[in-house]
């Protein structure tokens, strides 16, 4: 790639992180909390800063940096990146493999098996309903958000629904008492084995996959997966028992059969988003091993 290109590139991406960061940057500033997107920059630990940061991903050479003139404002991070004699720079995927390998494969299988299972459509967003089922007011994690049904209907919204979490970690948050309701068990364990692509946390996991993969996954990809997983959060908290309306975010009421209708459309929408992420996150992973 030569220098003008990656420059350009380099310079795109960082005015898109830029702008998809640009709002939570400023409630920082200002000392203010939002329920629903500080998730993206507290559950996930990719840093803004990293997220700002422009990979090309690995296999390909960047022509010509001069002290100054690295892939990204900051610099590449010097033991993810190799040097040529023709003075060209290019990840050092060998280097990251031999570091990360046991990740990168659990990623990897994780990916292919999700790929591989069916997705499944019919989950209706239960487990936001069974992470405050039989909780106190005061025991409720968005201290800030009342529930919009209130407890006691909020309650009976599991009690008459099949609930059936296959992502373990959305069921690792169930209270006691909603746990023995769900249909599945999903552990650590068997997460390669139950993962599937209609899950929207498997989805918004993504985000997560490539900010592991660091310097494998080109720029715009990991940022395409960030832009999936903030819509998913939003649809996530608004299938929610939280009232999230003075967020500007309209209940998606899955305690109707309309509203679980809406639900199951908005799934399929983001599973055909995701699963051509989870290509081209395997993708980077085969370039990655091809280069190393």
């Amino acid at each position: 790639m030569s220098v003008e290109q990656w420059r350009e590139r380099r310079l795109a991406h960082a005015d898109r992180a830029d702008r998809l960061t640009e709002a939570h940057r400023a409630r920082q500033l200002r000392g203010e909390k939002h329920p629903v997107e500080d998730f993206l920059f507290s559950y996930y630990t990719v840093r803004v800063a990293e997220l700002r940061r422009w990979h090309p991903g690995a296999g390909i050479s960047l022509a010509g940096p001069r002290p100054g003139d690295a892939p990204d404002a900051d610099g590449p991070a010097p033991k993810w990146y190799r040097g040529s004699a023709d003075g060209s720079l290019r990840v050092d995927a060998a280097a990251f493999l031999d570091r990360r390998g046991r990740t990168v494969d659990l990623i990897e299988r994780l990916l292919r098996a999700t790929l591989d299972r069916p997705a499944r459509f019919g989950c209706f967003g239960l487990h936001e309903w069974a992470m405050v089922y039989r909780l106190d007011p005061e025991e409720i994690r968005h201290r800030g958000l009342s529930l919009r049904l209130g407890s006691e209907h909020s309650d009976r919204v599991v009690q008459e629904n099949p609930i059936g979490c296959t992502h373990f970690d959305a069921y690792r948050f169930f209270t006691p008492e909603a746990a023995p309701l769900n249909e599945e068990r999903p552990t650590r364990d068997t997460q390669v084995d139950t993962e599937q692509a209609g899950c929207l946390h498997a989805n918004m996991d993504l985000y997560k996959w490539a900010g592991k993969l660091g310097p494998l996954v080109p720029g715009e990809l990991l940022l395409d997966c960030f832009e999936l997983a903030r819509d998913i959060r939003r649809v996530d908290m608004r299938a929610s028992p939280y009232d999230v309306s003075p967020y500007g975010l309209e209940a998606v009421r899955i305690e109707t059969p309309a509203g679980k209708r809406e639900y199951a459309r908005l799934q399929r929408g983001f599973t055909e988003r995701a699963n051509p992420l989870r290509d081209r996150i395997l993708d980077a992973i085969t370039a990655a091993r091809a280069a190393s």
